[in-house]
């Protein structure tokens, strides 16, 4: 029995050259397929129920590897005997300072060297100035780096479960400093972490606050009473929340949408729908009445499980049995860098959104007195999906399209 393609858990030679290593490896192997086979095959589970046990067994079955035991892994015995046992007291450091820095009950495994970026110093770099902000979000507009620019200003809505620089990472890889470069006079929202003062603040704030206060602070700064708007993740769900409810007030300020990796219509959420379902939000619910807030950091390592051998085990291996500090990596780092969401509004978006579906439904969701329709948006739209996003998939976000 041989490992998966791309299962690199079992690179080192030793698991194939050494007999016991090799023995171990395919008992696991073996072992480990067997019993996921059992549970995929049980009768009587709805779809839903067979997609959370093999969730949870997957979580058991790869935590229990011989990869993620220090005496079982060749590897971390190699480096622990080079060291003298250095690297073993290094990865009890550094597991220290992890749960240290962990929200309570789950371990953020540390994925890149932290020290090594610094946002407005090698991140997010392209030149630009705050020129708005209210209680929830900043607005900045970045530096025009042609002679001449589109008249019509361009809006992007991040996802505010994320920091806005996955899009300005950095010169090489900025999206924003790309559209800057085609002459887009470019805004972009920049969300704030809140805690639980904010913890009142709804998704119908979010969308007043947010795209529609950003339309009118562009008015201030153009005189543009027009833009195009791109949104990305859970931004393009607001964003088409908000094209809807200006449609049906018979406004159009935004002539374009763009929607990258964005889901409407949630009847296929992905695998982040094991964690859907009453019981769960009923007590994340009560947990966020307590603290006013979800926490980014819980957020995070629930994405992180979604993805548990390279997201989780390969960082655990590396940092806490091999005593090795993480690579210098810009979008891991963004990744790290949580976001916490206000209580009000993730209670919203789970309910209505993810366990609901309502916003694909006519008039189902309410927001400021407007019931939203996003069949009636007849703005030019245009939708790009990733055929390997595991949390917005391309055949969900392609029937949202079909919607307008």
């Amino acid at each position: 029995v041989v490992p998966e393609r791309g299962d690199r858990r079992f690179n080192d030679e030793q698991w194939q050259e050494n007999p016991v290593f090799d023995f171990l490896k395919q008992l696991y192997l073996l072992q480990s397929k067997t019993i996921m086979k059992m549970v995929h095959e049980a009768d009587g589970l709805s779809d839903h129920a067979r997609q959370k046990v093999e969730y949870f067994t997957r979580q058991y079955v790869n935590a229990v590897s011989p990869t993620n035991f220090a005496a079982l892994n060749p590897e971390v015995i190699r480096k622990a005997i080079e060291t003298g046992g250095g690297s073993l007291l290094q990865g009890m450091e550094q597991l220290h300072e992890d749960m240290e820095a962990s929200v309570k009950g789950a371990l953020n495994v540390a994925m890149t060297d932290t020290s090594a970026f610094q946002v407005g110093r090698n991140l997010a770099t392209t030149p630009g100035k705050v020129v708005y902000q209210n209680d929830l979000m900043q607005l900045i507009q970045y530096t025009p780096s042609t002679g001449k620019v589109y008249q019509r200003p361009l809006l992007i809505v991040p996802p505010f479960i994320n920091k806005f620089y996955i899009l300005d990472l950095r010169e090489k890889n900025s999206f924003i400093k790309w559209l800057v470069d085609q002459g887009h006079t470019v805004f972009v929202i920049s969300w704030i972490n809140p805690g639980p003062a904010l913890r009142n603040k709804d998704f119908t704030t979010y969308m007043q606050e947010g795209p529609l206060d950003a339309i009118k602070a562009i008015e201030k700064a153009t005189g543009e009473t027009e833009v195009n708007a791109v949104g990305y993740c859970l931004g393009g769900t607001l964003l088409a929340a908000t094209l809807a409810y200006l449609k049906k007030k018979k406004l159009e300020p935004i002539k374009a949408a763009t929607f990258m990796a964005t889901l409407t219509d949630f009847s296929r959420p992905g695998e982040i729908g094991v964690f859907i379902n009453e019981t769960a939000i009923a007590s994340l619910e009560k947990q966020m009445e307590t603290l006013g807030y979800y926490d980014g950091r819980q957020m995070a390592f629930s994405f992180n499980t979604l993805r548990e051998n390279d997201l989780f085990w390969s960082f655990f291996i590396n940092n806490y049995l091999k005593g090795e500090r993480p690579a210098a990596f810009d979008l891991l780092y963004w990744n790290t860098d949580s976001t916490n969401l206000p209580a009000a509004m993730h209670s919203f978006y789970l309910r209505n959104m993810y366990l609901n579906n309502l916003l694909v439904e006519k008039d189902a969701i309410e927001l400021d007195g407007v019931k939203l329709d996003l069949r009636q948006i007849k703005v030019p739209t245009y939708f790009i999906s990733t055929a390997q996003d595991h949390i917005a998939l391309w055949q969900a976000t392609y029937t949202g399209a079909q919607l307008m």
